[in-house]
């Protein structure tokens, strides 16, 4: 007999349907992802930390997992949640079945839910703190604990998934994704010299493919925790520095804003999805939580430098309050499902972000070429 699940949320909703993963209790925000392929890139983004992701997809796991379509070490959200899950794993690539996975990394699942009711509800009534277990089948203990759980604003998520120490990155972008497109040939390892334009990239919750994507234009990248003062990154003399994506509320995270501000006008930076949030907050910006947030590859986004319509990934739970941007900041992308912001630059200083993730794997191509405006910019 299969083992049950229920996932209760705070509203008192309650879907009962079947375990997979690991077995235990969780909880979280929950959000749902609109990818269709890529499960094993967004179970190992550091950014899903303290959140229940739900597939919109209806199958996940059919092409199994392997040991190169990983975005960090391990799995960082709090749990899963799937309209069916494919028992059979049937990819050349596959190492291993995502069951299997789940299981080795701690992290809890369920499947069969009908995932179509759970998102409407969500993009209704906004975002709202779940719990996902396999040990209470109470409906009314599990949605007391629900609303117990805490949301994620005001909560330093950062903390939890900083590096310890920091390395120098000498890994190139897979070849499965240089067959979908990349912004140069890479160089090998061997090809990249001390005159090398040099990256300090600050982590905050870094996914390893910005590192790659870096890497393979030729520079070195040296990764730091989030935590690292200006000193810190200026000591190490970097022709540029890099601001990562990470998890949850950017306001707590007021150690990376005070970095940034010192290093505004020191160096050239870049900032994607919470560094461009950071960014935005160092220069006097505000952010605020929106409604359900934008989670998927399919979002379209104005460049309004070219006037094209870029396909986007993205993965925010937060944005950029427009209204609050200071002079010396102005947008250069802007999202065309909601007009929230997705981009800015700096007047002043060579400074830019955007709210998105143009190193997308698996996902679009279409915004590349930011790694070869940065490139630029370092000379």
């Amino acid at each position: 007999m299969k083992p049950t699940a229920k996932l209760a949320l705070e509203d008192g909703t309650v879907f009962a349907a079947t375990a997979f993963g690991a077995c235990g209790e969780v909880n979280g925000e929950v959000c749902f992802n609109t990818s269709m392929t890529g499960y094993q890139e967004i179970l190992t983004d550091p950014s899903y930390r303290g959140q229940i992701v739900t597939m919109t997809y209806p199958e996940i796991g059919n092409y199994g997992v392997n040991t190169e379509d990983v975005e960090s070490r391990k799995p960082h959200l709090a749990g899963f949640v799937v309209r069916r899950y494919s028992r059979r794993a049937s990819n050349f690539r596959a190492e291993g079945e995502l069951d299997d996975y789940l299981k080795r990394h701690g992290i809890v699942g369920i499947a069969g839910i009908d995932t179509r009711a759970l998102v409407r509800r969500i993009r209704i009534h906004g975002a709202m703190t779940g719990v996902l277990s396999t040990e209470d089948v109470d409906d009314a203990s599990l949605v007391a604990k629900a609303k117990a759980s805490p949301g994620l604003v005001g909560r330093d998520l950062v903390c939890e998934v900083v590096p310890e120490k920091s390395i120098e990155w000498d890994e190139p972008l897979s070849p499965w994704v240089k067959l979908r497109g990349s912004p140069s040939q890479p160089p090998s390892p061997r090809t990249l010299s001390e005159n090398a334009p040099h990256v300090v990239a600050l982590d905050f919750g870094l996914k390893w493919n910005i590192a790659r994507h870096m890497f393979d234009m030729g520079c070195r990248v040296t990764i730091l925790p989030g935590t690292a003062t200006a000193d810190d990154v200026l000591a190490l003399n970097a022709d540029g520095v890099f601001l990562s994506n990470g998890p949850g509320d950017p306001e707590p995270v007021g150690y990376a804003q005070e970095t940034i501000r010192r290093l505004l006008g020191k160096k050239p930076i870049f900032g994607i999805c919470l560094g461009h949030q950071l960014l935005s907050l160092a220069c006097g910006a505000k952010t605020y939580k929106l409604k359900f947030g934008h989670r998927g590859a399919n979002q379209p986004v104005m460049n309004y430098a070219t006037g094209r319509v870029e396909i986007t990934t993205q993965n925010h739970g937060f944005a950029v309050d427009a209204k609050t941007l200071p002079d010396e900041l102005e947008v250069t992308h802007l999202n065309l499902n909601d007009d929230t912001v997705e981009g800015v630059r700096h007047t002043k200083h060579p400074a830019f972000s955007v709210q998105y993730h143009p190193e997308a794997s698996a996902g679009p191509h279409d915004s590349n070429y930011l790694f070869g405006q940065f490139r630029e910019m370092l000379g």
